[in-house]
């Protein structure tokens, strides 16, 4: 280290170790370059001067010899700072080796003028002994090898290259410019090589690099390169002069990349944050703004696809973004912007006045011969280019009728977006301070908008801005002390509050505005709308009108007709308070109004017509509801018209909708004549449009009024005109009635209506008929036809009734006829039931034949359920099968009821069967015999556990089948089966 008192040499002195290597040294000039250990090395090469060998080895001798110096000689005698100007010449060594090394590569260049090796060797070290030791980072991965402008640039400015101890620019002047002809002359001798240039060109990114050399230079070097490397290579260039660029002053900047983004406009997004934010210079955010604008119509058109990944909607975005944040600088101010409105709309219309041929493109082949008007321009491959547009140039420094552009690429683009575009707009106003505009920009986007979410987002910002602005006037109001003043600001700030509060009371109005915008046949939100006025009568009746004037009928939502009613009512009742006098013409003449729309169902207009009839019955005009009735009603000569054709108006459709009809005759009966109202449903009848309940109401009314017969006639019209299941309805309310009031008198004619309703009659309808028919018989008849139509009953009713109907069979059989003549049904249902229905209906059979004492027919019966009945599913069978046999059987019997047992429980021994007796024991609760009640109950398991065997083996200590019961002092005993059986243990099972 330098002693504290050593003096600090002056820039002068230091200046005065260069120049070193300018002119070149040789020992002529610098004799210290030789030593005597050296002249052996130079008469080897003067005689060989053309080994390249010979030059290299004395080339990486005299290097390695610096290196290992280096290493061994101590820090510099000058001090810290004046070491650290100078870098890697801080030391006699490092500049006596720089000579040298320079004296030798340029005798050798002298020879290899052309060799890259020998240039690029000699560059490198005259870099490391100027820009200092070179960085060398680690990287992760490769990169790709033509990768796009924007990950180029990123992989680049990673990849720039870091020095360690270079020279000052100032201090070692001489020997960068030295170092800058070296590479010059290189390129004279080598042009066309791109890794000479980038080591060029590297030097311009050095921080210590003389601002002679990194700026305008720089700039005239990389042009220089552009124009002597082939396209190809042009891509490796553009990165480094694109980087260098955007270190340089915005000037710099803006012509790089424009001239770039000419041939590859994919850094344009780049370019324009660099507009925004330049490293040194005002922002240029009109230019950027423009840009933007020329991409987003660019990107809209399907000319340009974002590198970042962006929508043409978000470029727009990020011009907007622009727009409010650089208002002043970016676009025009009201005035001009009304001015400017006023000349494109002028212009509009003087276009669509002139009528003319369209201009055809200039010929590129030609084929095509423009003989007059504008030339075209077209691109190379022959699409028409667009035409210049002044809001895309950026070198025109012409603002922005931001109006007119959100108006052209924004609302006539992007529809389902306006609520942005409309705050954006707003906002951009807002910015500038126009706060009237700002207002009327909200406004408009108010009334223009068609979704909710877009008039939210509008009136929230609208809100807010209020809100701001109220805040902002109540501050400055605090701080007035001009009275005046004081006055105008209060009357102002009066008047922006009523407005907030208006816009507040508006806000369910304007939400219905969007609505209808939406969808203006949308009756549903007329009438919401009607409902907002509440009690204000005359926008009631404006809204009535301006609906029924505006909504389309064809493409209506529901419930149109709705609004002729309730604007009827309206009318009707006084307005919607009532205060006001009925006025029934005019309701009337609304109604007339609706009773001409052609609806698109023909049961609204039925609807409209019969609120008109009950308007006149409210108000005792019975008459005339009558007289409207038949005029809706009336039938056309051509009565063969289809209901169901849309292609004719809901009027000529009109006399066969049921529900005007329905509500005439409903009408008949309530104010008409019997004649009249016969005559009403006879023509429902003859129209053929009567459903099940006109013709049991005519039949009701015509019992009603006495005429039996003709209502019994009806229900045989009925049941002539519809089908089952429709007439299962019919024939049982008119069978009913026939019963009721002849009963037995006309037997014949009832079995005939019978037979007659069976007949058709399907299987799963047919159940109560036939229960009917057979009580008909019963009460009236013989017991044994009774009989047969129970029989019937069994084999033609569906199969979810046979078991139902079995048991009414059986239950009548046994009343009338006693219990044995119920065994044929017995065995004829156990042919035809399933399997599940068969065993209950099995347990009945033995039960009866136990009650006639039949114990083996009872046994038998049991024996041939068993094969349906899985004794972990069905316990309940098993369990009465095995009181029968302690009741009844003997040892043998018991003995093989077990062996049944078991052998259906083998034969039930599957997976299937297994997860069925675990479902239905989980669900009843119930287990394998498992519990000590389940044990009292089988004889088997406790057999089991008393003897402590393996299953299939019982305990056999008494033969009786009643054993005694046991003592009442035996309190230890365990408790068994009072009617256990016992077999011997040598039994074998």
């Amino acid at each position: 280290m330098p002693s504290v008192a050593q003096k600090m040499p002056t820039v002068d002195e230091v200046k005065a170790y260069f120049p070193l290597t300018s002119p070149i040294p040789n020992p002529l000039t610098h004799p210290e370059l030789l030593t005597p250990k050296d002249l052996h090395r130079e008469e080897d090469l003067l005689r060989n001067p053309q080994s390249f060998r010979a030059w290299w080895s004395a080339i990486h001798a005299t290097r390695e010899e610096y290196v290992a110096q280096s290493k061994l000689e101590g820090p510099s005698e000058l001090p810290e700072e004046v070491a650290t100007l100078l870098g890697p010449l801080a030391t006699p060594h490092g500049r006596i080796s720089l000579q040298r090394l320079t004296y030798l590569y340029e005798a050798a260049l002298v020879q290899f003028p052309n060799s890259f090796k020998m240039w690029k060797s000699y560059l490198t070290m005259r870099m490391s002994f100027v820009l200092g030791k070179l960085v060398v980072k680690k990287r992760a991965g490769g990169r790709k090898k033509f990768p796009e402008m924007k990950d180029g640039l990123e992989e680049e400015h990673e990849d720039l290259e870091r020095w360690q101890g270079s020279l000052n620019g100032l201090i070692g002047w001489e020997e960068w410019k030295s170092l800058v002809a070296t590479f010059e002359r290189a390129l004279m001798w080598l042009p066309k090589l791109p890794r000479l240039w980038l080591m060029y060109l590297s030097i311009f990114f050095h921080p210590q690099c003389p601002p002679v050399i990194s700026h305008t230079h720089a700039r005239r070097t990389f042009d220089r390169a552009l124009r002597t490397l082939p396209p190809s290579l042009h891509s490796r260039i553009w990165v480094r002069y694109l980087l260098w660029a955007e270190t340089r002053c915005i000037d710099t900047t803006d012509v790089v990349y424009r001239r770039y983004i000419i041939v590859d406009p994919s850094v344009t997004e780049r370019f324009t944050g660099l507009l925004l934010a330049p490293t040194s210079g005002e922002p240029r955010p009109l230019e950027a703004a423009k840009l933007l604008l020329s991409l987003a119509r660019k990107a809209s058109r399907g000319e340009y696809a974002s590198p970042e990944g962006k929508s043409p909607y978000q470029l727009l975005g990020d011009w907007i973004e622009i727009v409010e944040k650089f208002s002043d600088d970016v676009g025009l101010d009201v005035e001009e912007t009304i001015e400017s409105n006023k000349t494109i709309e002028e212009k509009e219309a003087k276009e669509a006045e002139e009528s003319g041929n369209p201009v055809e493109p200039a010929s590129m082949d030609g084929k095509l011969i423009r003989v007059a008007g504008p030339a075209v321009p077209v691109s190379v491959d022959g699409k028409a280019l667009p035409p210049y547009d002044e809001d895309e140039d950026p070198t025109s420094s012409r603002k922005l009728n931001i109006e007119q552009v959100i108006a052209k690429d924004g609302f006539a683009v992007y529809k389902d977006q306006a609520g942005r575009l409309w705050t954006g707009l707003a906002t951009y106003w807002i910015k500038r301070g126009e706060f009237d505009r700002a207002k009327e920009t909200f406004e408009k986007g108010l009334a223009t908008v068609l979704t909710i979410r877009d008039f939210t987002q509008i009136f929230d910002a609208y809100a807010e801005f209020c809100e701001s602005l109220i805040s902002a006037m109540m501050e400055g109001l605090e701080g007035e002390e001009d009275e005046e003043d004081a006055a105008e600001a209060e009357k102002e700030l009066d008047v922006r509050m009523k407005e907030f509060e208006e816009l507040m009371d508006r806000r369910p109005f304007l939400v219905n505005d969007v609505l209808i915008r939406r969808n203006p046949n949308d009756v549903q939100e007329w009438e919401k709308r009607v409902a907002l006025w509440g009690e204000d009568d005359e926008k009631v009746v404006a809204t009535y009108t301006q609906a029924l004037e505006t909504i389309n009928t064809r493409k209506a939502t529901a419930n149109l007709h709705r609004l002729y009613i309730n604007f009827a009512k309206f009318y009707e009742e006084g307005g919607t308070t009532g205060q006001a006098e009925p006025d029934l013409d005019s309701a009337r003449k609304i109604l007339e109004k609706g009773t001409k729309v052609n609806f698109k169902a023909v049961e609204d207009l039925a609807e409209i017509w019969c609120e008109w009839a009950e308007l006149e019955i409210r108000h005792d005009n019975y008459d005339e509801a009558i007289r409207v009735m038949q005029r809706a009603a009336a039938i056309p000569k051509n009565t063969k018209i289809s209901y169901h054709d849309h292609t004719l108006s809901a009027q000529t459709r009109l006399f066969k909708s049921l529900k005007l009809w329905s509500f005439y005759v409903d009408l008949e009966e309530s104010i008409g004549t019997v004649e009249t109202t016969k005559m009403v449903y006879d023509k429902i009848l003859e129209l053929r449009i009567a459903n099940a309940q006109i013709i049991v109401n005519y039949a009701a009314f015509l019992e009603e009024n006495k005429y039996f017969e003709e209502s019994f006639k009806v229900y045989e019209r009925g049941v002539e005109l519809f089908t089952f299941p429709v007439s299962f309805e019919i024939w049982n309310i008119y069978l009913s009635k026939f019963v009721k009031r002849f009963g037995g008198s006309k037997i014949e004619r009832a079995r005939d209506l019978f037979e007659q309703a069976l007949e058709k009659c399907p299987p799963k309808s047919c159940k109560p008929l036939f229960l009917m028919y057979a009580k008909l018989e019963e009460d009236y008849g013989l017991a044994k036809r009774a009989m047969s139509i129970y029989d019937r009953a069994t084999q033609v009713v569906q199969d979810q009734d046979k078991f139902e109907m079995f048991t009414i069979y059986i239950a009548k059989a046994t009343e009338n006829f006693g219990l044995p003549h119920t065994r044929p049904i017995y065995e004829r249902a156990l042919e035809v039931l399933p399997d599940k229905q068969t065993a209950e209906m099995c347990l009945r059979f033995a039960a009866l034949e136990r009650k006639l004492g039949e114990i083996d027919r009872a046994r038998a019966i049991y024996a041939h359920a068993s094969q349906f009945c899985d004794p972990r599913v069905n316990p309940k069978f098993w369990s009465e099968w095995n009181s029968f046999e302690i009741d009844t059987g003997s040892e043998d019997t018991f003995r093989e009821m077990l062996r049944i047992k078991r052998s259906v429980q083998a034969q039930f021994n599957t997976e299937a069967s297994y997860l069925a007796a675990q479902t239905v024991a989980a669900s009843t609760g119930t287990r394998k015999a498992d519990s000590p009640e389940d044990a009292a109950t089988d004889a088997m398991a406790m057999a089991e556990r008393e003897t402590g065997k393996g299953k299939g083996f019982v305990a056999a200590k008494e033969t009786a089948i009643h054993p005694p019961p046991e003592q009442n002092g035996s309190a230890k005993a365990p408790v068994a089966n009072a009617d256990e059986i016992h077999i011997s243990d040598d039994e074998d099972m």
